[in-house]
C-alpha cells in the first residue's frame, strides 16, 4: 500500500503542474490556477471514487491532496521560465500523471474484487478525466476524443498489468513497468503521430 500512496502522491503532482502550465498558457489568474489544478488532479480520481461508490471521495477524507496541488501550483508558477524552456513540458507531466494514474485506479478496482475489464475501465477513467475536466474548463476539446492516442495507452496498460498478473511477478515491478508502457506510448505516439482510424477521411480543402 505505501508504493500505490506515492504512485497517487507523483500522480497528484505531475496532473496539477500539467494543470498549472495549461491554465498559464489560457492566462488565467492565481485563483483560477490553483482551480484548474486541482481538478485535473482530483478529476479522474472524483469519478472513480463516485462510480464505485466510495464516497465521501478520496481527497475529501484526507487534506493533504490539497497540500499537495496547492505547492504544485507554486512550484509550477515559480518555475514558469524553467518551465517554458522545456520542448512539450505538459504533454511529459500529462502523460506521468496517466500512466500514475490509470494503475492507481486498476488497483482500486482489483482491491475490489471486479471483473478485469471493468478495473481496466476504471484504470482509464481515472487516468484520463481528469484531463478531460481540465480540458472542458480551459473551453478545449479534450485529448481523449480527439484522434491522438490517449486513452489507448491507458487500456494497454491495463491489458498489459493483467497478462503480467500470470508471470506471477511482484506487484512493484508490475505496476512499474505498465507505468512505464503507458507513459512511453503516448509520448511515442505524440512523437511520430499515431493516431486511431480516421472515419472522416481528408479534410476539405
Amino acid at each position: 500500500m505505501e508504493f500505490l500512496k506515492l504512485v497517487d502522491i507523483l500522480g497528484t503532482v505531475a496532473f496539477s503542474i500539467s494543470g498549472v502550465i495549461a491554465a498559464m498558457d489560457k492566462r488565467l489568474d492565481m485563483f483560477g490556477i490553483f482551480i484548474i489544478a486541482f481538478v485535473t488532479a482530483m478529476g479522474g480520481g472524483t469519478l472513480r471514487d463516485i462510480l464505485i461508490g466510495d464516497t465521501p471521495v478520496g481527497w475529501m477524507h484526507d487534506p493533504v491532496y490539497g497540500v499537495i496541488v496547492f505547492i504544485s501550483v507554486v512550484i509550477g508558477i515559480v518555475a514558469t521560465s524553467v518551465i517554458k524552456r522545456l520542448q512539450k513540458t505538459l504533454l511529459l507531466f500529462d502523460s506521468l500523471g496517466l500512466g500514475f494514474f490509470t494503475i492507481l485506479g486498476l488497483e482500486k478496482g482489483l482491491a475490489l474484487g471486479l471483473d478485469p475489464a471493468i478495473c481496466i475501465a476504471l484504470g482509464t477513467i481515472t487516468g484520463c478525466f481528469g484531463g478531460v475536466t481540465r480540458d472542458i474548463a480551459l473551453n478545449t476539446i479534450p485529448l481523449i476524443f480527439q484522434k491522438e492516442i490517449y486513452a489507448t495507452a491507458c487500456i494497454f496498460g491495463g491489458v498489459l498489468y493483467f497478462l503480467l498478473l500470470k508471470t506471477g511477478l511482484p506487484v512493484v515491478p508490475m505496476n512499474l513497468i505498465c507505468i512505464a508502457a503507458i507513459v512511453i506510448i503516448r509520448l511515442v505516439a505524440v512523437r511520430y503521430n499515431w493516431s486511431l482510424p480516421n472515419i472522416y477521411g481528408k479534410p476539405k480543402t
